[in-house]
């Protein structure tokens, strides 16, 4: 009888922690904001969701530029003067699991508030 209820509490708790975990997993955020740094300094802050219309504007550093292309609800490095292209071989980022960073160059892109989507090893 004992073992019957340790495995039904058992039971319960794991549900009970998969169920928060896929509520925590679910939380949707409003308002993803990219944030630019150079050389440590903030430099921009972007409402992505608020463009209406892609554009393209220039960070330049010490070391050299990127050209940073914006869209909708997402952001991207089009072009570095960086001699490895790290940040612009990255490609899009919409959501704060991975920033764009470009070491030689000493740029970080970051967004904050957007939904971070699990990859495919976490679902």
């Amino acid at each position: 009888m004992k073992k019957i209820l340790l495995y039904f509490v058992l039971i319960i708790v794991v549900l009970g922690l998969a169920g928060a975990s896929y509520a925590v997993m679910n939380i949707k955020y409003d308002g993803a904001k990219a944030k630019i740094y150079s050389e440590g300094e903030l430099v921009e802050t972007i409402e992505l969701d608020n463009v209406s219309e892609g554009y393209e504007f220039t960070v330049e550093g010490k070391q050299g530029e990127n050209i940073i292309r914006v869209e909708q609800g997402r952001i991207c490095v089009v072009s570095a003067s960086c001699p490895d292209k790290v940040c612009v071989n990255q490609g899009w980022i919409s959501n704060g699991v991975t920033p764009i960073v470009c070491l030689p160059n000493k740029l970080i892109i970051e967004i904050e508030g957007a939904e971070a989507e699990a990859d495919a090893a976490a679902r």
